[in-house]
C-alpha cells in the first residue's frame, strides 16, 4: 500500500514526485512510456513565464508568478539549465500598444516585478535585430529560459533517490475505491494507495473518469517549431513575443537554455499523440517569426518539431481534490503557462494531501541537491582534473555538443537510467547538435547496449517499437 500514487511522469508529476519526497511517506509514480518526460514535457518551449498572461485571480495567474520563483531556485539546487534573461512582448501599431499597456495592468494585478514599458532606441538598445516597425514593448526581467525536460528529470531522480520510486513502461487501464484505499489496475499488475494523483497530460481526461462519476475533456494542440544553429545565438537576446490576440500568444523567437535559437508555435487541434510537423505550419512560424525578428535566418535551421498542449474545456488549470471521489487529486488541463507553473502547482497538491491527513513528518533522506558534470562547460584545470579521476571524460562521444563517455557513464549511474537514444539526449545531450546524431548515433547505441547487456536491435530511438536497427548486414 502507497501513500500516494502519481500517474504521469511529465513536469508536474514529476514536480510533485520531488516534493512528496520532501517526507517521510511512500510516493509512487506510474508512466505508460519507457523514459520519463515523454510527452508534453520533451517538446516544450521552455520559457519560464514571467506571469502578465493570466487573467487576475485564476489558478494560473497565481502558481505562474510562484512557479517563475521556485524554478530559478531549483535550477541552482538542481543543476539544471536556466537563464533569467526577460521577455518583451512587442507592440507594432497603436491598437497593440493599447493591449500592452493593458497587459502591464494585469501583470501588476498578478505580482509580476519589474514590468516597463519600452519604446525607440530604449528598446532597440536591447534588441537591436527588433523590427523596426515595433514601435513599444512590454519587458518583464522575471522571465527565463530552462530545459524543460531536465526539470523533469532532475526533479524525479532526486526523488527516488530520497526513497520515493518510479515504474515506467506501466500503463493505468483502471482506477477504483473503496474503503478509503485506491485500486490502480496497470499492465504491469495492481497498486494500492491511499490517495491518487492524475498527472497524465493529454491522457488526464481518460484517467480523471477512470476514478470520477463526472469529468472534463482534452482538447490538445500541436505547435511546431525550428531549432536554429548555435551559430544564431546572438540573434536575439530575450524572449520575444508578438502582442497577443484571440489565438494565443503568438509566434516567439527566443534563445534556449542550451545555447540554440527556437521560433514557434503555430496552433492547431490535432489528435493525441500527434508529433508530427507540416510544410503549412512551418511556413505559419516563417512568416510570423519574420515579422518581429526580419534577420532571423531559417536556412541554419538543425531541426523541427512540434508539441502537444494539454488544453482542456475549462477556462483555467483543473488543479485540486475531485469534488466527487474524495482522495483522487487533479494536475490537469495544464496548457501554458505549465512548465513555469508546474512546482508550485506540486506544493499546492502536498499541502493539501497533508490536510487530508498525509504525514508531514520530514524525510531525512531527501534529496535537496543535484550536480551534474558538463565537460564543455569546464575551463582547462577542471577537465584535466576530472580526466585524470576518470579517463572516460577525455574520450569524446557527441563532436557537436562536447559530450564525453564519462558524461554518459555518470547518466547510466544516476537513478532512473536512460534506455533509449533520445532519454540519453535528454540527460546529457549528444545528438542535440548541428548534425542531430548524425556521427553519435552508433556510438551511442552501442554505449546503450553495452551498459544494459542488450542487442543492438533492442535499443529504440525514443518510445518502444521506434527501434533504428533492424538486424546484422553481412552475416
Amino acid at each position: 500500500m502507497e501513500d500516494v500514487i502519481i500517474v504521469g511522469g511529465g513536469v508536474c508529476g514529476c514536480s510533485l514526485l520531488y516534493e512528496l519526497s520532501r517526507y517521510k511517506i511512500s510516493a509512487l509514480l506510474l508512466e505508460k512510456e519507457n523514459d520519463i518526460s515523454c510527452g508534453t514535457t520533451k517538446s516544450n518551449s521552455g520559457i519560464v513565464h514571467a506571469g502578465y498572461d493570466p487573467r487576475p485571480g485564476t489558478a494560473m495567474a497565481r502558481f505562474n508568478v510562484e512557479g517563475n520563483a521556485l524554478i530559478e531556485k531549483l535550477s541552482a539546487d538542481l543543476d539544471i539549465p536556466y537563464k533569467k534573461i526577460g521577455s518583451l512582448v512587442v507592440a507594432f501599431d497603436e491598437a497593440e500598444q493599447k493591449t500592452i499597456k493593458k497587459i502591464l495592468e494585469r501583470g501588476l494585478k498578478n505580482g509580476v516585478p519589474g514590468l516597463k514599458i519600452f519604446s525607440g532606441e530604449e528598446l532597440f538598445n536591447i534588441e537591436p535585430n527588433l523590427s523596426r516597425k515595433a514601435i513599444s514593448a512590454l519587458y518583464a526581467p522575471s522571465a527565463g529560459i530552462v530545459s524543460p525536460w531536465e526539470l523533469a528529470i532532475a526533479q524525479a531522480e532526486c526523488a527516488v533517490q530520497g526513497g520515493t520510486r518510479v515504474i515506467l513502461d506501466c500503463e493505468v487501464k483502471s482506477i477504483k475505491k473503496e474503503n478509503n484505499t485506491f485500486t490502480i489496475k496497470t499492465n504491469k499488475g495492481d497498486f494500492f494507495s491511499r490517495y491518487t494523483v492524475n498527472a497524465a497530460g493529454v491522457d488526464s481526461d481518460t484517467v480523471s473518469q477512470m476514478a470520477e462519476s463526472k469529468h472534463f475533456s482534452i482538447i490538445p494542440e500541436n505547435g511546431e517549431y525550428y531549432i536554429l544553429d548555435k551559430t544564431e545565438f546572438n540573434l536575439v537576446k530575450t524572449v520575444v513575443f508578438p502582442c497577443p490576440s484571440k489565438l494565443g500568444k503568438g509566434v516567439l523567437v527566443s534563445p534556449t537554455a542550451h545555447g540554440n535559437i527556437i521560433a514557434g508555435p503555430d496552433k492547431k487541434d490535432i489528435a493525441r499523440d500527434d508529433f508530427s510537423t507540416t510544410a503549412a505550419g512551418l511556413e505559419y512560424v516563417r512568416k510570423n517569426a519574420f515579422r518581429i525578428v526580419p534577420s532571423i535566418n531559417f536556412r541554419t535551421s538543425i531541426r523541427n518539431f512540434s508539441g502537444i498542449r494539454a488544453n482542456s474545456d475549462y477556462k483555467d488549470f483543473i488543479v485540486g481534490e475531485s469534488k466527487h471521489t474524495p482522495g483522487f487529486f487533479n494536475m490537469a488541463g495544464i496548457k501554458s503557462p505549465g512548465l513555469t507553473s508546474a512546482p508550485a502547482m506540486a506544493k499546492e497538491i502536498a499541502r493539501l494531501l497533508h490536510g487530508k491527513g498525509l504525514s508531514n513528518e520530514p524525510n531525512p533522506l531527501f534529496a535537496a541537491k543535484r550536480h551534474v558534470i558538463r565537460f564543455k562547460e569546464l575551463n582547462e584545470s577542471e577537465k584535466n582534473k576530472v580526466i585524470r579521476e576518470n579517463p572516460l571524460y577525455g574520450a569524446i562521444v557527441c563532436r557537436c555538443e562536447t559530450v564525453t563517455e564519462g558524461e554518459i557513464a555518470d547518466a547510466f549511474n544516476r537513478p532512473l537510467p536512460p534506455r533509449s537514444i533520445d532519454a540519453l539526449k535528454r540527460r546529457c545531450s549528444p545528438g542535440m547538435g548541428r548534425c542531430q546524431g548524425g556521427f553519435c548515433s552508433p556510438k551511442i547505441l552501442a554505449l546503450i547496449a553495452q551498459h544494459f547487456n542488450i542487442e543492438m536491435e533492442d535499443v529504440p530511438k525514443d518510445k518502444e517499437g521506434m527501434y533504428i536497427v533492424t538486424g546484422k548486414t553481412k552475416l
